[in-house]
């Protein structure tokens, strides 16, 4: 069995996949930004008697990073498995979303993953084992407003992860970037949120996507964190996973068109885009009031 590091556990994803190892009988170390606000897993891990332990954990410190792995090495020995999972979103066009909201996406998402990462790669180099799992999105492989920010550390992920890899391979070391689609999460519904009045037409055109995606039975985190864990746990060393039903066909969709055509849709009227969504895609997603 192995010793699993999860950072951002506290709900969704990360919270899936921390009890799904923890339930096959892998040693689990779930990393929290505040755990005293997010008691549940604990509650879980106590009752069902699993080898889980909730530490925190906050991937935008230093000193937090530095703190939780010297207690993990203290505690627990080498990590064997490290699921890079806490993430941030933020919406808003490039005009109206304040630069310190990008920052703290970048910092989350993509310097978050690079402390771990640093954290873990001696160990595993020198052990020549382990695997590196980093949750990235659909988002890391195609851009449109109002979610450049997010869309930007996703994209910054992928490049890390693929440079990260061919590093560690030669370790035999593993790392996987996991791309799900809209899935059923507290992050996808507050993109779903009808926003703030905007001199722009996208920041509604994807909220309504978002919450007619989110109708209906929308795929949980636990499908992701079978995923995580299947990963994990294989002795495969393909590098990209898609999960979720509209994973491949959105990014099906952004290859199916140029560039240009692209950025022609996503600045096309409102008619133009939700129909084109309804074509593709068979959601209607327009405003219903």
């Amino acid at each position: 069995m192995a010793s699993v590091l999860i950072t951002g556990t506290s709900k969704g994803i990360g919270f899936e996949t921390a009890l799904l190892f923890a339930r096959a009988g892998h040693t689990v170390i779930a990393g929290m930004r505040t755990p005293s606000k997010s008691p549940e897993l604990a509650e879980i891990a106590a009752e069902e008697n699993l080898r889980l332990s909730v530490i925190t954990l906050d991937v935008d410190s230093d000193q937090s990073v530095m703190d939780a792995f010297a207690l993990i090495a203290k505690d627990h020995g080498p990590v064997d498995i490290l699921v890079n999972n806490a993430g941030i979103e933020r919406s808003g066009t490039i005009e109206e979303l304040p630069l310190a909201e990008f920052r703290a996406v970048m910092e989350t998402n993509y310097f978050g993953v690079i402390r771990c990462a640093q954290a873990v790669a001696a160990q595993m180099r020198t052990r020549r084992s382990g695997c590196i799992i980093n949750i990235s999105s659909v988002a890391g492989r195609l851009s449109t407003s109002p979610l450049s920010s997010y869309m930007a550390s996703k994209w910054a992920l992928e490049a890390l992860s693929e440079a990260l890899a061919g590093e560690m391979k030669a370790f035999n070391v593993r790392v996987a970037i996991i791309e799900p689609g809209i899935i059923d999460t507290a992050m996808a519904h507050r993109i779903g949120d009808r926003p703030d009045k905007s001199a722009y037409p996208q920041p509604s055109r994807f909220a309504y996507l978002f919450e007619a995606s989110l109708k209906g039975e929308p795929p949980p985190p636990a499908l992701v964190a079978q995923k995580i864990v299947d990963v994990a746990t294989s002795d495969s060393w393909q590098l990209r996973y898609t999960v979720g039903p509209d994973a491949e066909p959105f990014l099906g969709w952004r290859s199916s068109m140029t560039d240009e055509q692209w950025v022609e849709l996503n600045g096309s009227d409102d008619d133009t885009w939700y129909a084109r969504i309804e074509s593709d895609f068979g959601m209607d997603t327009r405003p219903k009031s």
